[in-house]
C-alpha cells in the first residue's frame, strides 16, 4: 500500500537494537501483507548490525546482500522503503534509476546517490548533537529575542541603580509575555544573516555540480551585497532564524562529519526505484538502449564497492546496503547486465492484491485512508463513519476494476474514494455537526456507473 499522507508521527528507532521480528511488527502497522518482502529486508538490515560486532579480522570480508524487489505498481515496495526511512535513525535514500544517465550524456550521474545519501547523514547526525544542547540554545535564543524587544545596556557603572533595577523588572516581565507567545506577531529588525557557502568548484563531476557551484558563487555575491541591511520579521520568524543559527554554532561541524561518514559507509540505505526502466537488452548501437545499459555499467561499481569523492570526503560503498525496485512488466530482472544481477542475490516477489488485502488496507492501518478522510471531514465539522460492509464492497469494486483495467493496486483505492466523497466533499461545509455513515447502498449508488458501465472505467487511473 502507498499513502502519500501520514496520519501519525512514528517513533525513532535505532536500527541497532532492533531484532527482524520488531522491524515487521513496525511495517504491519503501515504495509498490509507481503511478508516475504519485509522478513527479507528485516533479515538484511539485523545482518548488518551483526557485522559491527564480528571481530576485525572478519568484519570487512563480510559485505550486505543487496535485494531486488519485484512486483506490480501499488503493493507496497515504495512504502515499504519510506517506512524504513521514518523508523529508523540510518542514513537513507530513494532514488529513481530513470533520473541517472550515462557518463556524457546530459544528467545526473549515478555518484549523486552517494553524495546525496552522505549529505542526508551530515544532516541528521547535526540534528542529533544539537538537540543535546537544546536547552542552552533556547536561553541564549531568548535572551537574543529580548534584546531585540527591549536593548540591554550593558555594564555602564555610572547608571542609576534605580533605574536598572527597574529595566532588569521590566525584562523579566517581558520574558514572561515572551515565553507565553504574546509577542509572537510584533515584528522587530533583523541583520541580514551571511551565512558562509562553500564553493566546490574542484568537484565539479557533472551538470548539477556545476549549477550547485554557479548557485554558491550567485549565494556569495548577493550576501556581500546584502551585509548590514536589516529586514522586518515577526517575532516568531525571528525565534525560527535565531534557533537554526544558535544550533549550527552548538555542533562540532568536524565531529558531526565523521560520525555521519561512518554511519553512511556502515548503515547507509540506498533504495533504487523504477530499476527495470533502466532494464533491456540492446538490440541497436545507439538511441536510449545504450543510456539505459551505460546507467548499469555505471551503477554496477558503486554497489560492487567503491569510493566516491563528496565535500565531506571520501565515501567506501563496500557496505552500503541497496535495495532495488521495479515492476519488471516489460523487461525482465534477467534483461539487467549479468554483472549487476550478481550484486542483487536477494530477489523477492511481491504479491498482487486481492480484495481482502483492499480491506484490509481500509481497515487496519494507523494511516488508512478511511481515517485521512475522516480527519479531513472533521475540520468542517462533519464526522464520517464506514461501516465493515461498505468496505468490503469498495473493496470488491478496486479490485474489479483493477482486473478489468491496469493493475495499479493499491493506488485504485485513491481515485475510488475520491469519486465515492466526492459529492460529500464539496458540501461539507453545510453539512457542519451531522454524522454521514457510508453503507453498501452509498457505495453501489455513487459507484454504480464505474461498476456498470466498463468504457467508464478508462476514465479511473
Amino acid at each position: 500500500m502507498d499513502n502519500n499522507a501520514v496520519v501519525t508521527t512514528e517513533k525513532k528507532y535505532n536500527l541497532d537494537e532492533m531484532v527482524p521480528s520488531q522491524i515487521v511488527s513496525e511495517l504491519d502497522k503501515y504495509v498490509i501483507g507481503q511478508a516475504k518482502a519485509k522478513r527479507t529486508i528485516a533479515v538484511a538490515i539485523r545482518n548488518r548490525t551483526r557485522r559491527k560486532r564480528l571481530p576485525d579480522s572478519i568484519r570487512d570480508e563480510v559485505y550486505p546482500k543487496n535485494i531486488i524487489m519485484i512486483g506490480a505498481t501499488g503493493v507496497g515496495m515504495t512504502e515499504i522503503a519510506r517506512r524504513i526511512a521514518r523508523l529508523s535513525n540510518a542514513p537513507f535514500i530513494k532514488v529513481e534509476a530513470t533520473k541517472f544517465t550515462e557518463v556524457g550524456y546530459v544528467g545526473r550521474d549515478v555518484e549523486s546517490m552517494i553524495k546525496d545519501l552522505m549529505g542526508s547523514a551530515v544532516s541528521m547526525v547535526k540534528h542529533e548533537l544539537a538537540k543535546q544542547n537544546e536547552e542552552k540554545v533556547k536561553a541564549t535564543v531568548e535572551e537574543r529575542l529580548l534584546d531585540l524587544l527591549i536593548p540591554s545596556l550593558g555594564s555602564n557603572p555610572n547608571a542609576d541603580p534605580q533605574f536598572d533595577e527597574a529595566r532588569r523588572q521590566t525584562r523579566e516581565l517581558t520574558r514572561e509575555k515572551l515565553r507565553k507567545g504574546e509577542f509572537d506577531s510584533t515584528e522587530v529588525e533583523v541583520p541580514v544573516t551571511i551565512r558562509p557557502r562553500s564553493v566546490e568548484i574542484g568537484m565539479v563531476g557533472s551538470m548539477d555540480d556545476f549549477q550547485n557551484a554557479m548557485n554558491s558563487l550567485g549565494s556569495i555575491f548577493q550576501n556581500a551585497q546584502n551585509r548590514g541591511k536589516k529586514h522586518r520579521i515577526t517575532i516568531r520568524r525571528a525565534r525560527e532564524i535565531f534557533m537554526e543559527e544558535e544550533m549550527d554554532r552548538s555542533v562540532d561541524q568536524e565531529k558531526a562529519v565523521d560520525l555521519a561518514k561512518e554511519r553512511t559507509e556502515q548503515m547507509g540505505i540506498v533504495f533504487i526505484d523504477e530499476i527495470d526502466k533502466i532494464a533491456g537488452k540492446s538490440v541497436t548501437s545507439s538511441g536510449p538502449d545504450v543510456s539505459r545499459e551505460g546507467v548499469q555499467r555505471d551503477i554496477l561499481p558503486i554497489v560492487e564497492g567503491t569510493k566516491v569523492s563528496t565535500k565531506w570526503g571520501v565515501i567506501d560503498t563496500s557496505h552500503i546496503l541497496f535495495i532495488a525496485a521495479g515492476a519488471f512488466h516489460v523487461s525482465k530482472p534477467s534483461d539487467l547486465i549479468p554483472e549487476l544481477q550478481g550484486r542483487f542475490p536477494l530477489r523477492v516477489e511481491l504479491d498482487d492484491l486481492k480484495a481482502e488485502d483492499f480491506f484490509r488496507i481500509l481497515h487496519e492501518p494507523e494511516n488508512a485512508i478511511t481515517i485521512q478522510y475522516n480527519e479531513l471531514l472533521k475540520t468542517e465539522g462533519v464526522d464520517v463513519v464506514f461501516t465493515d460492509d461498505a468496505l468490503r464492497r469498495i473493496s470488491e469494486i478496486a479490485y474489479e476494476v483493477n482486473s478489468r483495467q491496469e493493475n495499479i493496486g493499491a493506488r485504485r483505492l485513491y481515485t475510488i474514494m475520491e469519486i465515492l466523497l466526492e459529492e460529500l466533499s464539496f458540501s461539507a461545509d453545510q453539512l457542519s455537526g451531522q454524522t454521514i455513515t457510508i453503507t453498501p447502498d452509498y457505495v453501489d449508488t455513487r459507484l454504480k456507473d464505474v461498476v456498470q458501465n466498463q468504457d467508464l472505467t478508462r476514465y479511473i487511473l
